[in-house]
């Protein structure tokens, strides 16, 4: 496996425009909450998650994204389990909404994956994860490295 730093520094080759990373800094973020949101709306049954409503395929994939990151960078995986809860309450708080969570979701599903593609090209560069799939996992981290660079946080 890559080192976190290597998968870092690839992803930011395709992300120097100013605007480019603005827009990846708002819609990485909403992609991932739609993605849970969505994936929530599939139940599985587990009987130990049932009282904290967590029988759904979205905490599977938090679940798997986070034991990913546990294996690229401890620091890293510290970091992403306050943004996995705040995901869940999210989530939680799209579900009351007067509308379908399906519907909500894929609307900012597909508004910011618009908001991505547009900010690529302004950037003039393809996204990461034409190259490697993986850098789909990589685009959180990486706003979340530079939340730890100002901060002078370690994530090697």
């Amino acid at each position: 496996m890559k080192p976190v730093s290597t998968w870092l520094n690839e992803y930011g080759e395709s992300h120097q425009h100013e605007l480019n990373i603005k827009i990846h800094t708002i819609c990485v973020p909403l992609i991932m909450l739609s993605l849970v949101a969505l994936l929530s709306t599939i139940p599985f049954y587990l009987p130990f998650l049932e009282s904290y409503n967590l029988n759904h395929w979205g905490f599977a994939l938090i679940i798997f994204v986070t034991v990913y990151y546990f294996l690229l960078s401890i620091p890293f995986f510290v970091g992403m389990i306050p943004i996995a809860i705040l995901l869940i309450l999210c989530t939680n708080w799209l579900s009351k909404l007067p509308f379908p969570l399906w519907q909500s979701s894929l609307t900012i599903f597909v508004f910011a994956w618009i908001g991505q593609f547009y900010g690529h090209k302004v950037e003039g560069k393809k996204p990461s994860f034409f190259k490697d799939i993986q850098f789909l996992l990589i685009g959180p981290l990486w706003i979340l490295s530079k939340l730890y660079r100002r901060f002078k946080i370690s994530y090697s």
